[in-house]
Protein backbone atom coordinates (compact mmCIF):
# COMPACT_ATOMS: atom_id res chain seq x y z
CA UNK A 1 0.00 0.00 0.00
CA UNK A 2 3.18 2.34 -0.30
CA UNK A 3 2.55 3.13 4.15
CA UNK A 4 6.06 3.72 4.96
CA UNK A 5 5.53 5.24 8.37
CA UNK A 6 3.41 3.63 11.33
CA UNK A 7 1.99 4.65 14.63
CA UNK A 8 1.02 2.10 16.86
CA UNK A 9 -1.83 3.55 19.35
CA UNK A 10 -2.62 0.43 21.89
CA UNK A 11 -5.93 1.54 23.05
CA UNK A 12 -7.95 0.67 26.29
CA UNK A 13 -5.54 0.83 28.98
CA UNK A 14 -7.74 1.88 31.11
CA UNK A 15 -9.74 -1.50 30.67
CA UNK A 16 -6.53 -3.70 31.38
CA UNK A 17 -6.11 -5.94 34.74
CA UNK A 18 -5.08 -4.29 36.29
CA UNK A 19 -5.78 -0.89 34.93
CA UNK A 20 -3.04 1.08 33.13
CA UNK A 21 -0.93 -2.88 32.91
CA UNK A 22 2.96 -1.84 31.84
CA UNK A 23 2.83 -5.77 31.53
CA UNK A 24 0.12 -5.71 29.19
CA UNK A 25 1.28 -2.73 27.81
CA UNK A 26 4.68 -4.72 26.96
CA UNK A 27 2.66 -7.90 26.12
CA UNK A 28 1.32 -6.26 22.78
CA UNK A 29 4.23 -4.25 21.88
CA UNK A 30 5.77 -7.65 22.09
CA UNK A 31 2.93 -9.53 19.54
CA UNK A 32 2.55 -6.17 17.36
CA UNK A 33 6.53 -6.12 16.72
CA UNK A 34 6.86 -9.62 15.35
CA UNK A 35 3.52 -9.16 13.05
CA UNK A 36 5.02 -5.64 11.82
CA UNK A 37 8.32 -6.97 11.67
CA UNK A 38 7.12 -10.40 9.39
CA UNK A 39 5.25 -8.01 6.96
CA UNK A 40 8.67 -5.51 6.21
CA UNK A 41 8.41 -2.88 8.93
CA UNK A 42 11.18 -2.54 11.63
CA UNK A 43 10.04 -2.26 14.98
CA UNK A 44 12.27 0.49 15.77
CA UNK A 45 10.77 2.70 13.16
CA UNK A 46 7.62 2.40 14.87
CA UNK A 47 6.52 4.49 17.57
CA UNK A 48 4.14 2.46 20.54
CA UNK A 49 2.47 4.65 22.61
CA UNK A 50 -0.16 3.53 25.34
CA UNK A 51 -3.60 5.35 25.41
CA UNK A 52 -6.85 5.60 26.61
CA UNK A 53 -9.28 7.35 24.11
CA UNK A 54 -12.27 7.18 26.62
CA UNK A 55 -10.09 9.09 29.33
CA UNK A 56 -7.64 10.84 26.97
CA UNK A 57 -4.79 9.26 28.43
CA UNK A 58 -1.58 9.84 26.34
CA UNK A 59 -3.39 11.64 23.55
CA UNK A 60 -2.89 14.93 23.73
CA UNK A 61 -0.83 15.02 27.07
CA UNK A 62 1.13 12.96 29.39
CA UNK A 63 -1.09 10.72 31.38
CA UNK A 64 -0.11 10.36 35.41
CA UNK A 65 -2.02 6.71 35.19
CA UNK A 66 1.18 5.91 32.99
CA UNK A 67 4.22 7.14 35.38
CA UNK A 68 6.02 3.31 34.07
CA UNK A 69 5.88 4.77 30.40
CA UNK A 70 8.60 6.63 29.41
CA UNK A 71 7.98 7.96 25.70
CA UNK A 72 8.09 6.38 22.85
CA UNK A 73 11.45 6.68 20.74
CA UNK A 74 11.30 6.26 16.39
CA UNK A 75 15.33 5.80 14.44
CA UNK A 76 15.36 6.89 11.25
CA UNK A 77 17.82 7.93 8.43
CA UNK A 78 15.92 11.58 8.06
CA UNK A 79 16.54 11.64 12.10
CA UNK A 80 14.94 10.39 15.30
CA UNK A 81 12.15 11.38 16.80
CA UNK A 82 10.65 11.01 20.38
CA UNK A 83 7.80 12.09 22.75
CA UNK A 84 5.28 10.41 25.44
CA UNK A 85 1.73 11.50 23.29
CA UNK A 86 -0.05 10.07 20.09
CA UNK A 87 -0.13 13.65 18.87
CA UNK A 88 3.44 13.97 19.24
CA UNK A 89 3.74 10.43 17.14
CA UNK A 90 1.76 12.27 14.54
CA UNK A 91 3.30 15.53 14.61
CA UNK A 92 6.82 13.45 13.89
CA UNK A 93 4.88 11.73 11.09
CA UNK A 94 7.32 13.16 7.78
CA UNK A 95 5.41 14.35 5.27
CA UNK A 96 5.75 12.16 1.55
CA UNK A 97 8.01 13.93 -0.86
CA UNK A 98 5.59 15.30 -3.57
CA UNK A 99 7.01 14.82 -7.29
CA UNK A 100 6.43 18.45 -8.10
CA UNK A 101 9.19 18.40 -11.10
CA UNK A 102 6.85 15.77 -12.96
CA UNK A 103 4.54 15.87 -15.64
CA UNK A 104 1.19 16.93 -14.07
CA UNK A 105 -1.12 14.37 -13.30
CA UNK A 106 -4.28 14.60 -11.96
CA UNK A 107 -7.24 11.81 -12.20
CA UNK A 108 -10.28 13.19 -12.26
CA UNK A 109 -12.88 12.20 -9.77
CA UNK A 110 -15.83 13.92 -10.44
CA UNK A 111 -17.12 16.78 -12.99
CA UNK A 112 -19.38 19.41 -11.47
CA UNK A 113 -21.32 21.83 -13.83
CA UNK A 114 -22.06 25.08 -11.94
CA UNK A 115 -24.39 28.05 -13.38
CA UNK A 116 -22.20 31.04 -13.38
CA UNK A 117 -19.22 29.54 -12.72
CA UNK A 118 -18.54 27.20 -15.52
CA UNK A 119 -17.39 23.55 -15.50
CA UNK A 120 -15.36 22.01 -12.24
CA UNK A 121 -13.42 19.17 -12.36
CA UNK A 122 -12.72 17.35 -9.27
CA UNK A 123 -9.33 15.20 -8.58
CA UNK A 124 -6.26 15.02 -6.75
CA UNK A 125 -2.65 15.76 -7.92
CA UNK A 126 -0.60 12.98 -8.15
CA UNK A 127 2.12 14.85 -9.63
CA UNK A 128 3.41 17.72 -10.46
CA UNK A 129 2.24 21.18 -9.83
CA UNK A 130 -1.80 22.97 -10.64
CA UNK A 131 -2.49 26.82 -10.31
CA UNK A 132 -4.32 29.50 -12.30
CA UNK A 133 -2.85 30.15 -15.54
CA UNK A 134 -1.76 26.85 -16.48
CA UNK A 135 -2.89 25.62 -19.59
CA UNK A 136 -3.73 21.68 -19.46
CA UNK A 137 -5.00 18.96 -21.69
CA UNK A 138 -7.47 16.61 -20.68
CA UNK A 139 -6.87 12.87 -22.12
CA UNK A 140 -7.81 11.06 -23.78
CA UNK A 141 -10.57 13.66 -25.19
CA UNK A 142 -7.45 15.97 -25.86
CA UNK A 143 -9.35 18.74 -24.56
CA UNK A 144 -7.36 22.36 -23.97
CA UNK A 145 -8.63 24.96 -21.31
CA UNK A 146 -6.68 27.32 -19.14
CA UNK A 147 -6.72 26.71 -15.02
CA UNK A 148 -9.49 29.53 -13.22
CA UNK A 149 -8.70 28.97 -10.41
CA UNK A 150 -7.68 26.11 -7.74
Amino acid sequence: LGVKQLIVGVNKMDSSEPPYSEARYEEIKKEVSSYIKKIGYNPACVAFVPISGWHGDNMLEPSTNMPWFKGWKVERKEGNADGKTLIEALDAILPPARPTDKALRLPLQDVYKIGGIGTVPVGRVETGVLKPGCVVVFAPANITTEVKSV
